[in-house]
């Protein structure tokens, strides 16, 4: 289990609403341990939301922020570390997570609906947000797949349920 700070962080990675944020935190208490979002470590270094780097700047420069918090967060944070939805799509940040262990929360579009609300907070997912976050998740699922040592479906359970069982897998590993 992750108790120690000379261990490599618990990665989460996944699509829109699968639960990233609110799974870290309670495996970050569960564990007994530190939780980072990426993406909330870059709106407060930036000083705005996302979607507002999306709109100022454009994703590629919003990618170049996600990419050097990921690089950073997994080589010096210890605990949980959520990245964003698209981070691991990058084969820079797919090197960076090799060797560490990647926990991928899959979610179906319903559950994922309900999560997220697809208000347009999310730029990717501003027009059309079912048609494109299952866009999305077509691309991106082989590359989740990829990176991570162990898959959980979110779809339907509680967090307490989704985190007993990420904290089973630790301990299967350790």
């Amino acid at each position: 289990m992750v108790t120690t700070s000379d261990q490599r962080p618990v990665v989460l990675v996944g699509p829109p609403g699968a639960g990233k944020s609110t799974i870290g935190e309670a495996l970050a208490a569960a564990l007994d341990v530190a939780f980072h979002d990426t993406d909330a470590a870059i709106e407060e270094a930036q000083g705005c939301s996302i979607s507002d780097i999306f709109v100022l700047e454009g994703e590629p420069a919003f990618r170049a922020l996600e990419r050097a918090e990921v690089a950073r967060a997994v080589a010096a944070e210890r605990g949980v570390v959520a990245l964003g939805g698209g981070a691991p799509m990058d084969e820079s940040t797919q090197r960076a997570l090799a060797g560490h262990t990647v926990i991928f929360l899959d979610v179906g579009i319903a559950d994922a609906a309900k999560r997220v609300g697809f208000d347009g907070s999310r730029p990717l997912l501003a027009i059309n947000p079912r048609a494109a976050w299952t866009k999305l998740m077509n691309e991106r699922r082989p590359t989740y797949e990829a990176v991570a040592t162990h898959r959980v479906d979110t779809a339907g359970r509680s967090i307490e349920d989704v985190v007993a069982q990420i904290v089973e897998a630790l301990g299967e590993q350790a």
